[in-house]
């Protein structure tokens, strides 16, 4: 296979004439690395050059293969992404700067401080608002805090534990690139604390990610999602409901829209937009009301005749199931949900609706009645440009351990939980049989 490589324009990679291990993928030697060189020299052969003997091909083939090239912001962000939860550190490069970074949370303090040994003033933390609000700082945004001179349990007192001693350190606010690495490390659902230095220490084969990608990688995720399967899926609570499924090849994260009966697209359609919640959705957690809110919805959506239900993967309002967990703990030492967050970094409501914007237009319905107590979600979805007729509330079953939470909710986020109007309360839904759905056979 090697021998390919000179007739390919390619050079021979260490590992194809190594005698004992490749270093870049322990095997002796590697062909998964001589694959790659040929594929690529193979490229730049019958593409790049204008030979007589270069392979030619139609525009609309071209078109074919553009389709099959993965989408460059994407894949450089998601790669970025797994750098980052396995502990390796990244570049973000931007217009008139770059940034090595590296998250806070998988480093831990003793590395953390070893790094800003050896590299001194150039080492930085960003954090985020709500966090350095947590620490008694009047801060109008995230800020890059000095780590230069502190110790390992110094630095983990600033960006994760509950009640910080806040060392003296030098602190001003985020650059723009700054920011940008911190919104990466808040994509990666790390805690939002993001370790910087400039690029000028970085080391050989650290994955970079432009600046504008990280910027643009949830809208572009948006854009490419698409229906990939459809089944009838019959629930105790409606018998006759379909299942759809959503994904993005620019997104690892696949989504779900429960159809009950046949809704009319021509008519607002009863809808509930519903975050993921294991623990309350499967398993019945007396903490949230959110499992008691999932079934009130598809009671009330299967007594109206049809709607549909969106199942969207914001576990823990968007931090994920990770953070939604250290969350707990925080509460059981007495925080509320909002503090136990902030005291994260993450502010009241990190979730994002353009993806249910995009559901709602591909299954063809733009006028919806919403099931919710939450303005703010009303909001975020009609910025997507659906139109909202209207809302009814849905309040599930008060208990000692939910109190704190619902009345949390209630007093600061600006839930509307009473009663008023026409509320869906649990144990007091009628449910009927709704339609079944009339329409073609799909095609998986």
């Amino acid at each position: 296979m090697k021998e390919l490589l000179p007739i390919l324009g390619g050079s021979v990679p260490p590992c194809a004439t190594a005698t004992r291990v490749c270093q870049s993928c322990s095997s002796a030697p590697c062909e998964l690395h001589i694959l790659g060189v040929i594929a690529v020299s193979f490229q730049k052969t019958c593409f790049a050059t204008q030979s007589p003997n270069v392979l030619s091909i139609s525009a609309t083939a071209k078109g074919a293969l553009a389709r099959l090239t993965p989408d460059p912001v994407c894949v450089s962000v998601e790669r970025a992404i797994q750098e980052l939860r396995q502990g390796r550190a990244v570049i973000v490069r931007g217009l008139s700067e770059a940034l090595v970074v590296a998250s806070a949370e998988t480093l831990g303090g003793d590395e953390i401080a070893n790094i800003a040994s050896a590299f001194g003033e150039e080492v930085g933390l960003v954090l985020a608002e709500p966090r350095l609000r947590h620490m008694g700082f009047e801060a109008p945004g995230a800020m890059r805090l000095a780590l230069s001179g502190l110790s390992a349990g110094e630095i983990e007192r600033l960006f994760i534990t509950a009640t910080p001693a806040v060392p003296e350190t030098p602190r001003r606010p985020a650059s723009a690139i700054e920011l940008t690495a911190l919104d990466l490390v808040r994509t990666a659902h790390l805690i939002p604390a993001a370790v910087v230095m400039p690029a000028t220490v970085a080391v050989e084969n650290m994955v970079t990610v432009e600046a504008t990608m990280i910027d643009l990688y949830p809208d572009r995720s948006v854009r490419d999602l698409r229906i990939v399967a459809r089944a009838p899926v019959p629930l105790s609570d409606a018998p006759v409901t379909e299942f759809v499924m959503f994904s993005s090849a620019n997104s690892s994260r696949d989504q779900l829209a429960i159809v009950v009966g046949a809704p009319d697209p021509a008519q607002p359609v009863l809808t509930r937009l519903h975050s993921a919640c294991l623990t309350g959705d499967l398993f019945g957690s007396l903490k949230c009301d959110c499992g008691d809110q999932l079934r009130l919805a598809v009671q009330a959506i299967n007594a109206a005749g049809s709607g549909l239900l969106l199942y969207l993967d914001q576990e823990g309002r968007g931090i994920g199931l990770r953070n939604k967990m250290r969350a707990y703990g925080l509460q059981a030492q007495g925080h509320d949900t909002l503090d136990a967050d902030a005291i994260l970094g993450y502010g009241p409501d990190e979730r994002r609706y353009g993806i249910a914007g995009r559901m709602l237009d591909l299954l063809g319905f733009r006028r919806i009645v919403m099931l919710t107590n939450n303005p703010d979600k009303i909001r975020a979805i009609e910025q997507t440009g659906v139109t909202v007729e209207g809302h009814r509330r849905l309040l599930g079953a008060v208990n000692p351990h939910n109190a704190v939470y619902l009345s949390t909710k209630a007093t600061r986020a600006g839930h509307l939980l009473d009663k008023a109007p026409k509320p869906i309360v649990a144990n007091q839904v009628k449910t009927h049989p709704s339609k079944p759905p009339q329409r073609p056979p799909q095609a998986v």
